[in-house]
């Protein structure tokens, strides 16, 4: 990550989200450079605290340069990124693994209570 230059282009704070918003280009990116790992970069290059929530809003690149232009959010909890950054983003910038376990958890609690409204509907019948 030593050879990575980030060069801003914007950075603000947006008072009414109560956020940091950047605009940057990572310079000399070899390869594929996945969202967790240009968080942490422009964590580090920021001096960020490990409590602040970097996420990554877009990120692109042009094919044959080594740049990338990214924007990212930069917020003091994570309960406020969840308030205010729709359910997918949330999902899109954890690791694979996390991301199954919740969405395995929320489909399992879903098949419980589909199951529990038809057992409860197959008694109500069985009463009348």
């Amino acid at each position: 990550m030593s050879s990575q230059e980030v060069v801003t282009l914007q950075d603000r704070h947006n008072a009414l989200l109560n956020r940091r918003e950047l605009e940057v280009i990572i310079k000399n990116v070899k390869g594929q450079l996945t969202k967790i790992d240009a968080s942490s970069i422009v964590a580090s290059h920021f001096k960020l605290s490990q409590q602040d929530q970097v996420m990554p809003i877009l990120i692109r690149s042009q094919t044959g340069l080594t740049d990338i232009h990214a924007s990212f959010y930069v917020y003091k909890s994570q309960e406020d990124a969840q308030r205010q950054l729709p359910r997918y983003l949330m999902l899109r910038n954890m690791s694979k693994e996390d991301r199954k376990k919740i969405i395995d958890e929320e489909k399992a609690a879903k098949l419980r209570a589909k199951q529990a409204a038809a057992a409860e509907a197959k008694t109500s019948k069985g009463r009348k």
